[in-house]
């Protein structure tokens, strides 16, 4: 088994708080109710919303994927950092055991953030994982970011 690791650094105008708030801790209502195309639901499976829970992300109908099961492995709303693990779903495939993923939210000069990321691809046998492999879903990700920022910029009441 190898492991590939991707990091990528972005900005925000939002600050961490309100962003942690919207992109984490109520992800699961903000999305699919903002890109119902994208998420179409969100449930937590096994736990209490805390580390160890197991969620399920259905996708919506434009997708090539149906669903994801993630493990939430680190939780620090004081410090802004999220941790998970994809552990099933169609999206995987039998090339990848498992990928990790931890988002940082750091507080930026201007007052907004600058969101650090880091995704570690953990590979069956000797597969390697190339950088551009990974670039379709990033995009797709940073899509949904900007859906969530824009709500936000908006919605200037919302999740404070």
């Amino acid at each position: 088994m190898g492991v590939f690791t991707y990091t990528d650094e972005s900005t925000s105008v939002i600050p961490p708080p309100r962003l942690f708030k919207a992109l984490v801790l109520e992800a699961d209502t903000l999305i699919p109710k903002i890109a119902p195309q994208s998420v179409k639901s969100a449930e937590i499976v096994e736990g209490d919303g805390g580390v160890g829970t197991i969620k399920k992300i259905s996708f919506g109908e434009g997708s090539h994927y149906s669903y994801v099961k993630h493990r939430i492995d680190g939780l620090d709303k004081d410090n802004f950092v999220y941790s998970y693990t994809l552990v099933e779903g169609d999206a995987r495939s039998d090339k990848v055991e498992k990928i990790s993923y931890e988002i940082k939210l750091v507080a930026s000069a201007d007052g907004g953030s600058i969101i650090k990321s880091t995704s570690n691809y953990h590979t069956t046998g000797d597969v390697e994982i190339k950088e551009e492999d990974v670039k379709a879903g990033k995009e797709k990700a940073t899509g949904l970011f900007k859906l969530i920022e824009n709500y936000l910029v908006a919605n200037p009441d919302a999740y404070n």
